[in-house]
Parts: C-alpha cells; structure tokens; sequence
C-alpha cells in the first residue's frame, strides 16, 4: 500500500532571495521521503553555489533555474503574468501533477494544466499595513490586485499562522478563509568549530536587515543602551535596492547555514522585535537550539511563541533593552526560557509541515495516492 504523496509529481516555484528558499528545501526534502518527484523552478536571482548543492542534494529533485521575476521585484505586472503562464508551461513539459506556487500572484491570469495549491509567506500590501501608513502607494497597488487574483484563482490558499490569515482577509477581503499550516524546521547542523570572539553572554539577530518590517532601527537603538554585545547577521542591503545602517550593532554579514548554527549553538539571547512576521523562520531555528527568545509583541508571534518567550512593545527601545539586560544577568532564566522554545520550537518540525501540505495537496484534486 502506497504512502500519501508517494507517486505524485510535482512542480514547486521558490526563490533564493530570503526564506523561501530554507523553507522550500525543508518541504522538498520532506516530500521527497515520502516518494514524491519534484521540480523546483529557481524564480528571481540564482542561489549561491552552497545554495545549489544543498536543492541537488535531495533525492530526485531537479532543479531549474528560470530567472523569470519575482512579483515584488518585477517593474510591471505584465512581467508577472508572463512568469505566470511561463510555469503553467514548465508544469506541462514536466508532467506535473500539482503546483505548488509560493508565490500566489504567478496564478493571476495564467492557464495552469493541473490543480495549484499557492503558499502565501508575505505580501507588500499586508507589509505595508503593518509597517507604513497612509494608502498602498501604486506600485504596491498593482502587486496586491495580482495576489488577490492569484488567491482567488488557485486551488487551495495556503498561510503559515492564523494571525497572518486574519491579516489577509482583512486586506484582501478573500470569499474563502486561506489554510493554515504552519512552516516547519529541520534542526541545522554546526561545524563544531568555536565562533570567534564570542562573549560568555550576548544578543543576536538574525535575517534580512534591509528589510523595514524587521526593525533594525528599534534594535540599533537597544543595542546602544546595552552593556553586553549584540550581534546582527545577515544583508544591510536588499535586492530592491533597500539600504540600512545600525552601527550599534556589531554586524556579521551574511552567514551560511553551519556558521548561523555555530552561533546559535552557544544558546545567545535571540531578539526579533519585527513589525511584520507572517512565521519567522528564524525565531525557529534559535529556538531549536535553547536560545531564551525576546520577540516583539504582534499577533504571529503570540500564536506561536507566547509561554514561551520575552514580549516587548515593537516600537520601544528601551523596553526592548531593559528586557535584554535583565536577561542577560539572570542565567537561571535565561535556562529556563531556552528550554521553553526549545520545546514549543518541537511543534514546527518538517514533518508536521509535511503532512499539512499533502493534505493541501489531496483537497486541491491533486490525483495519484496523493489524494487518496
């Protein structure tokens, strides 16, 4: 008797700018052991040579690199429905039985041969509404028409927490209340090297620091009232064009996968105070490895992490860095709070994630055991 998945083929759309990519592979991975073919089409810039190895590495995957664009990268919605017909191409020479979008506005306009089930991670519109003020300016506008077009012509919708999707049907006012299945880690796995120069306690945050939404600002502001150091890895500069500056944090750069894990490893205070996080991949991976976790205080991160972390004010500093301070001389409760994520981090494993997305999959008429 056949597993669920095991026959279907799919075509699954990612990119290497964020992560998207980490969550791609982790799903691949996962689907892959339960005997399904993928095709992961490569949208946007092409990864890292590390990056590439890591997709080659899964059994049976085929990896294309497209360069078609991103829809919050593109210059013009045409460019996004043309990449949308340019999969539901891919999705027939391949022979796909079901795609996966992870980007919903690529089914805006496009004649797909097979069912779609779209995973929406982020959006412009909801960013913005979480982040600025005031109305969508028109090149947000046009992107947010093509996502609600997308949304309403897959298949199934699919968000990775309930918070996002009440923040979805506000913008989008959606006929169907989008799918639920929260994202999902594998533990990383370290060089077993030592990191230089770590002190015996510190902060560190993690990810894509030109971004807004994360609050680098409210961070940099913290860090300057701190005694311990505080650390930040990952871009300052984004591929739109996004520059920020923090000079009170001491910036690692862009970190792979084994170093980011030799950092976590020595269980720091993990800080994300963002103002927009549909999951937080990141917050994950920290939590995995004991670290006592300090979040802003947003819908998402109460669902997921509340018993279980340090809530401050997104906007206020010096909460922020008193809540970092107390931490930082009490190692009892630094223990105690590591411990905590570690276990709730225990609910947001691939293999739960697997097993949401294939029921995805089986109520979007993918065929083959898949659906049985």
């Amino acid at each position: 008797m056949r597993r669920p998945g095991q026959g279907l083929r799919l075509l699954m759309t990612t990119d290497a700018a964020g992560g998207v990519w980490t969550y791609a592979l982790d799903l691949a991975e996962g689907l892959a052991a339960r005997g399904v073919t993928i095709v992961l089409a490569v949208m946007g810039p092409p990864p890292s040579e590390t990056r590439r190895a890591q997709a080659e590495a899964i059994p049976g995957l085929q990896l294309r690199l497209t360069g078609l664009p991103l829809d919050w990268l593109a210059d013009r919605p045409e460019a996004v429905l043309e990449a949308g017909e340019a999969i539901a191409g891919l999705a027939r020479d391949t022979g796909a039985e079901l795609v996966h979008l992870n980007s919903p506005a690529h089914a805006a306009g496009a004649r797909f041969p097979v069912p779609v089930v779209a995973v929406l991670h982020s959006c412009t519109a909801t960013w913005w509404d979480a982040v600025r003020e005031g109305a969508l300016p028109d090149d947000f506008s046009w992107r947010a028409d093509l996502l609600r077009r997308g949304a309403a012509a897959a298949d199934r919708l699919v968000v990775p927490s309930q918070g996002f999707a009440e923040a979805v049907m506000r913008r989008y006012a959606l006929p169907q209340r989008p799918v639920v299945v929260h994202n999902g880690r594998r533990l990383m796995a370290s060089p077993g090297q030592s990191s230089p120069d770590v002190p015996p306690v510190f902060a560190l945050t993690a990810g894509r620091l030109w971004d807004a939404g994360k609050n680098l600002a409210t961070m940099n502001a913290a860090a300057a009232e701190l005694d311990l150091p505080f650390f930040a890895a990952g871009p300052l500069a984004g591929p739109d064009g996004s520059q920020a500056e923090a000079p009170a944090l001491r910036n690692l750069g862009s970190l792979e996968e084994a170093v980011l894990a030799e950092w976590l490893s020595h269980r720091p205070i993990y800080v994300s105070v963002a103002l927009y996080e549909p999951f937080g991949l990141a917050v994950v991976e920290a939590a995995q490895a004991g670290c006592p976790l300090v979040l802003s205080d947003i819908p998402t991160f109460r669902e997921l992490w509340d018993g279980a972390a340090v809530f401050v004010p997104p906007r206020d500093a010096a909460a922020l860095a008193q809540a970092i301070a107390r931490l930082g001389g009490d190692a009892r409760e630094r223990e105690r709070l590591g411990a905590a994520a570690r276990s709730r981090a225990a609910r947001y494993s691939v293999e739960a994630m697997v097993e949401g997305m294939l029921a995805a999959y089986r109520s979007a008429g993918a065929e083959g055991s898949a659906a049985a």
